[in-house]
């Protein structure tokens, strides 16, 4: 079933926003189509594209993963969605599964799960649990702009700080800064490190790709002022875009590096699901002149689709280019001196203390 639309001024409509519509997900019946319907009007007058938020009554709050692409086997994601808007995230197709678009609603439907600290608790306290690092926001920043109202993180470190149990934090928000009393004492303890994406150095075209995230500048300062109190500090150059940002990847390493940063990771762009046709959308409307070069490369890294999610293959893709993305990577972190203390990433996972549960006596101090 088609449920059609008034045609959407998207210049008008999408200020702040990366994704440029707000096509229905593939569990749903109907399909959400624009048209023209001769009156000339918009969907929302510009300015009132507003965010949404909602309260995720979820009863667990620890996710599981068995992926062998991944360092990690379980991570909390305290926000469905994101309002950071880079169109890039492959997170985008999770929001199919709560009724909602990959586009335009999963930049402003924000979903914050407000047990998530006493859930965290809860779980930490099985007798069953097995301490090992969680990763903080492996699907959604949990520094976005939901958590200055929230403080759902910030509530989730210091659980975490209490209870002695290592993390590792990825974000791109200046934001991560706020909470730098708790991580520093984490970090004496090896008990924390941050990563922070950063995707390009060009502010143009970060605006474009992740029009609510912190500036370029902003994320390196955010790298020395977290590296100067002592956490240990990773870049992420990710993802990249085959003719897009790719040309910059030594320049995000050094740049970085010159900041505070020991270590470095780069993943290649993945377009799964609803993401593919919302990329290709963006790419048309930022950059008509290369859509058909990054698309074409794309294709050469996932054996002629858009996207492939074989294990040991959906984070590098295949082939030459990015073979030799690759190699470039490898290159620059060994001549820039990245990588070279992955020990300060190892987080110490014997001080952990399971939370007393009600009816324990109290250890006496």
């Amino acid at each position: 079933m088609v449920n059609f639309m008034n045609k959407t001024k998207s210049s008008e409509v999408q200020r702040g926003r990366g994704a440029g519509s707000n096509e229905s997900g593939r569990f749903e019946r109907e399909r959400r189509e624009a048209f023209d319907d001769g009156w000339d009007t918009i969907e929302e007058p510009a300015g009132r594209c507003e965010t949404i938020y909602t309260r995720d009554t979820a009863k667990t709050i620890l996710a599981q993963n068995d992926s062998p692409d991944i360092p990690f086997d379980r991570s909390i994601n305290p926000y469905r969605g994101c309002e950071h808007g880079c169109i890039y995230c492959f997170a985008r197709p999770s929001h199919a599964y709560l009724g909602l678009s990959p586009g335009l609603d999963f930049e402003r439907r924000i979903f914050f799960k407000e047990e998530a600290p006493n859930l965290l608790r809860a779980e930490l306290a099985r007798p069953s649990y097995r301490c090992r690092t969680i990763a903080l926001g492996a699907n959604t920043d949990p520094y976005q702009p939901a958590e200055k109202k929230f403080q759902l993180t910030r509530r989730i470190l210091e659980v975490l700080h209490e209870l002695r149990h290592p993390v590792s934090i990825v974000t791109k928000s200046a934001h991560v800064v706020r909470d730098i009393d708790i991580l520093a004492e984490m970090a004496r303890l090896r008990l924390c490190s941050v990563a922070i994406s950063l995707t390009t150095l060009d502010r143009k075209l970060a605006r474009a790709m992740e029009p609510r995230a912190a500036t370029p500048q902003r994320r390196l300062d955010t790298m020395r002022t977290l590296s100067d109190a002592g956490i240990p500090v990773c870049v992420l150059a990710s993802p990249m875009i085959p003719a897009l940002n790719d040309n910059e990847l030594d320049a995000i390493l050094e740049a970085a590096a010159a900041h505070g940063a020991q270590a470095a990771g780069t993943i290649l762009l993945r377009l799964p699901l609803e993401l593919g046709p919302l990329f290709e959308d963006w790419l048309n409307r930022h950059y008509p002149d290369r859509t058909k070069r990054v698309l074409s490369l794309v294709r050469q890294t996932r054996g002629g689709k858009i996207y492939s999610s074989e294990w040991g293959q959906r984070m590098t893709g295949t082939g030459p280019y990015a073979e030799l993305l690759q190699l470039r990577f490898d290159k620059a972190c060994k001549r820039i001196g990245l990588n070279r203390r992955r020990t300060a990433f190892e987080l110490d996972r014997t001080l952990f203390r399971q939370p007393a549960k009600s009816g324990d006596q109290l250890l006496l101090l």
